[in-house]
């Protein structure tokens, strides 16, 4: 929401910069390049549920102990990301946003559907001219068969 008329053209633009980076995390994340994702979530906390991960090395283990990966590399997901609603205070060099997901799977035996739908929070401080994550809090709220996303205990890294 633009408060200032005046801040609008900045304002629009930052909204702009703000869900390309969105956009970027959701394609990194289904192309399974989960150290790029933890480098753009690098100055932020990440929290999924009731776990939080803080900076990239963390980040980067929370994604690679969560996430399955599968024979091509990929979590054989697609994320679609919809109803943005991006907050931006210029002046402070500060924005909020909130929007939905829907993951959508597909594997060998496992015909494409939706797997979780829900709910990304985040907060944004603008550095040295660039949007950057400071949190993101994942919240899902319906669920599908989740058996070839989410690593169980006993599949997990560490």
């Amino acid at each position: 929401m633009i408060q200032n008329p005046s801040q609008q053209p900045a304002a629009l633009a930052s909204e702009q910069a703000i869900q390309r980076l969105c956009s970027t995390y959701a394609h990194l994340l289904d192309a399974g390049r989960f150290e790029e994702v933890s480098e753009l979530l690098k100055d932020a906390s990440f929290t999924v549920i009731d776990l939080r991960a803080e900076g990239k090395e963390a980040i980067h283990r929370q994604l690679l102990n969560g996430v399955q990966v599968h024979e091509d590399g990929t979590p054989k997901t697609w994320h679609v990301n919809t109803n943005y609603l991006i907050d931006v205070d210029e002046n402070a060099n500060a924005a909020t946003s909130t929007n939905y997901f829907t993951v959508f799977q597909a594997h060998t035996d496992f015909p494409l559907q939706p797997i979780v739908t829900g709910k990304y929070h985040d907060r944004f401080v603008r550095m040295n001219g660039d949007w950057r994550f400071v949190e993101r809090r994942v919240e899902p709220r319906l669920f599908g068969d989740l058996k070839h996303h989410v690593r169980t205990s006993d599949t997990k890294i560490e």
